[in-house]
């Protein structure tokens, strides 16, 4: 592990019988099991590693809804006021704060880009304010450059991803749900067709509804079960600096490079949307379904190495469940950083923002992005197996509606008004051609 992460004390034992088991502990299967045990549902939670330590705790952490793709727009708004009702009815500090995110730029296409985004987020009651070159040079104090516009988002904000997913367990916990670390999901079992219990490397869990929050690792889990879920993952490296003096921007995206205070004070650089794609087998089974995406994105993905298929989340192989799965072998997905990409990203930043000179580089790490074809999660119950749901393919987006995506899903299996329309992240969409179908922002 290289990012700081929150310990979380797993349950003593591991329950032979649950109402749901959630398998995966970031983001969506910490507050999946929140919201399910805050239903009165017995839960398991299980996690191969620590929970949140895999993308949960390596992304920047923004909780936004400026340039969502209209179909997760609801569900972001939704969550924001989540994360407040979050930390005040348990007490945890998930170190969300409502800071608001500042969009600076020098081009005039990527501006009206935003400015259209921003006519259909106010036709839904979003507040997003377009700067002017003026407003902007503002706004932009202690950050070089002359900007031609930008966007002021005051109701967005960001959380914590080091102490996140860790608090939603906890309060999970609380609440009666068992939390059970370093114990691999192997497979599931079935009984008339239908899910009826969900084996681990420990023993095995019956149930008749099991929710695989597993990002990088779901779709060759769903392979497993002759389900095509496509699936690419993208390798992203950051950085973060430690506290110091300037007054800068909590939360600033340029093209050039992104940054984020954290509550103490220190810095997450990245560069958006940059990356390596590590090829595998599972890549290559589902490339035709990306071309749209990599042909968007060709200006910032560069090829990758080996990290991914050693790695072993994106394998075709098919394993068994009385012997280790890949998932034991690689207990949490610690890819090595680009050195080209955290050095570029650092150069950027101090030429950016120069009251970051001199701030000690405090970590480095790279993370695996779970994305789909169309950029947008798939939340559903598989057709081929009732009581088996997915919730995976985030995108680099479930940090900030992860709240949302938990309450949407204990709605779904409690028969509860949904907090969101569902349908139009029903994995089953992906049976269609990607063509034409990738997120417009």
């Amino acid at each position: 592990m290289r990012v700081p992460l929150t310990p979380v004390e797993s349950s003593p034992a591991l329950p032979a019988e649950a109402d749901v088991v959630v398998i995966g502990g970031g983001i969506i299967g910490a507050f999946t099991a929140y919201y399910l045990a805050k239903r009165g549902l017995s839960v398991v939670l299980l996690e191969k590693g620590r929970i949140g330590a895999e993308q949960s705790s390596r992304n920047w952490g923004w909780c936004r809804q400026q340039n969502r793709d209209a179909r997760e727009l609801p569900m972001a708004t939704k969550s924001l006021d989540l994360w407040e009702q979050f930390q005040a009815e348990t007490g945890e500090d998930a170190g969300f704060r409502r800071c608001g995110l500042l969009y600076l730029s020098r081009d005039e296409a990527e501006i009206a880009t935003w400015a259209r985004w921003g006519q259909f987020a106010r036709s839904v009651d979003v507040e997003t304010h377009m700067l002017t070159a003026a407003q902007t040079a503002e706004r932009s104090n202690g950050i070089d450059g002359a900007w031609k516009g930008g966007v002021w988002s005051p109701t967005d904000g960001t959380a914590d991803p080091s102490r996140a997913a860790p608090a939603a367990a906890r309060a999970a916990q609380r609440l009666g749900a068992a939390v059970v670390q370093d114990c691999a999901v192997r497979g599931l079992e079935t009984s008339g067709g239908r899910l009826s219990a969900v084996v681990t490397e420990r023993g095995t869990i019956r149930t008749r509804t099991a929710i695989l929050s597993a990002g990088a690792w779901a779709s060759s889990f769903c392979h497993q079960y002759g389900i095509r879920f496509p699936q690419a993952t993208i390798r992203q490296a950051a950085l973060s600096v430690g506290p110091g003096d300037g007054d800068l921007p909590p939360a600033l995206h340029t093209s050039e490079v992104s940054a984020t205070r954290r509550v103490d004070g220190s810095y997450t650089l990245a560069i958006s949307g940059f990356g390596r794609v590590d090829p595998t087998p599972q890549l290559l089974r589902f490339s035709p379904q990306f071309i749209p995406m990599f042909l968007r994105r060709w200006r910032k993905l560069r090829p990758g190495g080996v990290q991914g298929a050693r790695a072993g989340h994106e394998t075709l192989a098919k394993w068994r469940l009385d012997r280790p799965t890949p998932m034991e072998k690689t207990r949490i997905l610690d890819p090595d950083p680009d050195p080209a990409a955290i050095r570029m990203t650092h150069e950027r930043a101090l030429a950016l923002m120069p009251a970051l000179k001199g701030r000690p580089v405090t970590a480095r790490w790279a993370g695996y992005v779970d994305s789909t074809p169309d950029g947008v999660p798939g939340i559903g119950e598989v057709e081929t197996i009732p009581g088996f749901v997915i919730a995976s393919g985030f995108s680099g987006h479930g940090f900030g509606i992860g709240p949302g995506v938990g309450h949407l899903l204990a709605d779904m299996l409690t028969g509860a008004e949904p907090i969101v329309d569902p349908k139009p992240y029903h994995p089953d969409r992906f049976r269609e051609s990607a063509w034409g179908k990738v997120a417009d922002f």
